[in-house]
């Protein structure tokens, strides 16, 4: 017989994909301008130039059973060495490459990390509105999501609903900054409030409670700054992704960076590996890895995004819509004008308006909008966003 929990969770579909999939059906019947998709995260800038180069001279003037070989499980180790220099410079972090483990991306390093952490029984908190696949992942480790809701009006962190959130099997909390789906980036204030929270709720129940960086969107900051967690709270991993940064979202190439400050640091380091290898993640692609040896540390150009972001923010605010004023990331996250944000993004369906709404991502009554798209589809669809916020005035 099959595993059934695993043919359940098959045979469930991302809300978020179907939308992408029901996209597809309708640009064909009646244009790609006449839909106006705003449900995937997928970047919509090139990588930069650098990249492309890279690649194309390490295929022309590698040795082909070097570049396409096998890299030691946990990394290139000159690779690791580039990461942690970086680490080092940007961030006055002190970590070794021994403390880098190369993954597939963050959704493999998150799910190597919870593997790595938590034992069957254990609770990760994670903060409502979040990035749905964190139950999937927690599930795999054993874990039990327990969801917490940040402040409505804002969308920061409710420091006194984690507090009273922790309990005796509390193994972790996710912290993902800039936040997917919200695009709010959590203060050095907050984080530092947060982390004092976590000192001594791990003293009152003699229980290390650690912070699981999630830091896909990291290099997408407009004009706030996006403090370096390890610098705040000892007892971190952080779990990095290039997928938004380099807008390499189909290589599948990040790391863990585990803090060296934590005292079980490597037990810690070979907790991950262990879990690497039991979930089949070792060796992530060598190609890659060579590219992030010469390109970690490139930063993204901006601009594309900040002009979307200014735009609809402005536009749909100046509509009548509520939002939050994204600091980072690609999303923006509006408000529904009814309870449900399932019968909202339903009506904006008829105006051809692909919205995704909030019930997956923990909470209900919202909608996220990702605005990773050209200019010319957000000005399209300005008057689509009129004629929608209009039926809520009769």
């Amino acid at each position: 017989m099959i595993n059934e929990k695993m043919a359940a969770l098959g045979k469930k579909p991302s809300v978020i994909r179907q939308i992408f999939e029901y996209s597809k059906i309708r640009k064909f019947e009646i244009g790609a301008d006449r839909v106006f998709d705003f449900s995937l995260g997928n970047p919509s800038i090139p990588s930069p130039e650098i990249v492309t180069k890279t690649m194309e001279r390490l295929i022309k003037e590698s040795d082909p059973t070097e570049l396409h070989g096998y890299t030691s499980a946990q990394g290139d180790p000159k690779t690791r060495e580039k990461i942690a220099e970086n680490i080092k410079k940007r961030f006055d972090f002190d970590c070794q490459a021994s403390d880098i483990y190369m993954t597939c991306g963050a959704a493999a390093s998150l799910t190597i990390t919870l593997k790595a952490l938590c034992t069957r029984g254990d609770e990760v908190i994670v903060l409502a509105p979040f990035f749905p696949e964190y139950a999937v992942f927690c599930d795999n480790a054993g874990a039990k999501v327990k969801a917490v809701m940040c402040n409505s009006d804002t969308m920061h962190i409710d420091l006194d609903a984690v507090k009273k959130a922790i309990s005796e099997k509390t193994r972790a909390i996710i912290i993902n900054s800039p936040n997917n789906p919200t695009g709010v980036i959590y203060t050095k204030q907050e984080l530092e409030a947060l982390a004092k929270i976590l000192r001594q709720k791990s003293k009152e129940l003699k229980r290390e409670i650690f912070i699981i960086c999630d830091e896909p969107y990291r290099e997408l900051a407009y004009e706030t700054e996006v403090p370096y967690i390890p610098n705040i709270y000892d007892n971190t991993v952080v779990c990095y992704s290039y997928s938004k940064s380099l807008s390499l979202p189909g290589e599948r190439i990040g790391y863990i960076m585990v803090s060296p400050k934590i005292p079980c640091n490597r037990d810690l380091y070979f907790a991950v590996c262990g879990a690497g290898r039991s979930l089949g993640f070792v060796c992530a692609p060598s190609l890659l890895q060579y590219t992030i040896r010469e390109c970690d540390g490139i930063m993204p150009d901006l601009k594309a995004y900040d002009e979307n972001r200014t735009l609809l923010y402005n536009a749909l605010t100046e509509i009548g819509f509520s939002a939050v004023h994204p600091d980072g990331a690609f999303y923006l996250f509006i408000k529904s004008p009814e309870k449900s944000a399932d019968a909202f993004c339903e009506r904006a369906k008829k105006h051809e308006l692909l919205l995704v709404p909030s019930g997956d991502f923990g909470c209900d009554g919202y909608a996220r909008i990702a605005y990773c798209v050209t200019k010319e589809q957000i000005e399209r669809s300005i008057p689509a966003f009129k004629a929608l916020f209009e039926e809520y005035k009769k």
